[in-house]
C-alpha cells in the first residue's frame, strides 16, 4: 500500500528587504505573486497542512524570525508591502538560511521529516535561485515538489521562464498553477 501524501508550504524569501542593486526589479515581480502565495497559503491553513517559510537571514546571525519580519517589514525596507502581504501566522514554521538553498545547513530536512512531510509546494523568490536551489534539493532528496508558475518570481521575466523551464523539462517538476493544486 502506498503512503499517503502529506503536502508542505515552503514560502521562500518573501520576507525580505529586497535591499540589494535588483531589489526594485524584484519588487515589481514579487508583488503580483505574493496574493498568489496568500491566497495558497490560506488553502493549506484551512485543511491544518504546515506553511514553512524559508528565508535568509541577512547575516543575523543571533536573530529568530521575528526579528528578520521586523527588518523587512519596517516601512524603511523595499521588501515592507511583502512582508505584510505574506507575515507569518504563529503557528507557522520558520527556518532560517545562510545561503541559497533551504536545505543547505539548515534543519529544513528534519523538520519536513518530522511532519512527516513527502509532498512540497514551492514558492518565492528568487525563482532562478533560491526557489530552483530548493526545489533542485528537494528533487534529490525523493520529495514530489511542485512549483506553482504564478507563485514565483525573479528579477527579470526572462530568468524566471529560463528557471520554470530548468524545472519544468531538466527535473520533471510541476508547475501548475496555484488554483489547480490540490491540496
Amino acid at each position: 500500500m502506498a503512503t499517503p501524501s502529506r503536502k508542505a508550504l515552503l514560502i521562500v524569501d518573501m520576507i525580505n528587504t529586497l535591499d540589494f542593486p535588483e531589489g526594485k526589479d524584484l519588487l515589481k515581480q514579487a508583488l503580483p505573486i505574493s496574493q498568489n502565495i496568500a491566497k495558497l497559503k490560506a488553502r493549506f491553513k484551512k485543511k491544518k497542512l504546515p506553511v514553512i517559510y524559508v528565508n535568509d537571514n541577512f547575516d543575523l546571525w543571533t536573530s529568530d524570525w521575528k526579528a528578520v519580519y521586523q527588518i523587512c517589514s519596517a516601512h524603511t525596507s523595499l521588501g515592507q508591502e511583502l512582508a505584510e502581504v505574506l507575515k507569518p501566522d504563529d503557528d507557522d514554521y520558520f527556518v532560517l538560511k545562510p545561503k541559497h538553498s533551504g536545505f543547505y545547513l539548515t534543519p529544513l530536512e528534519m523538520l519536513l521529516d518530522e511532519l512527516k512531510v513527502n509532498e512540497i509546494v514551492i514558492t518565492g523568490v528568487a525563482g532562478n535561485i533560491c526557489v530552483l536551489f530548493t526545489a533542485h534539493e528537494a528533487h534529490m532528496r525523493e520529495y514530489k515538489v511542485i512549483v506553482p508558475r504564478d507563485t514565483m518570481a525573479s528579477n527579470t521575466k526572462r530568468a524566471n521562464d529560463f528557471a520554470l523551464e530548468q524545472l519544468s523539462k531538466g527535473l520533471g517538476i510541476a508547475t501548475t498553477p496555484s488554483a489547480r493544486i490540490r491540496v
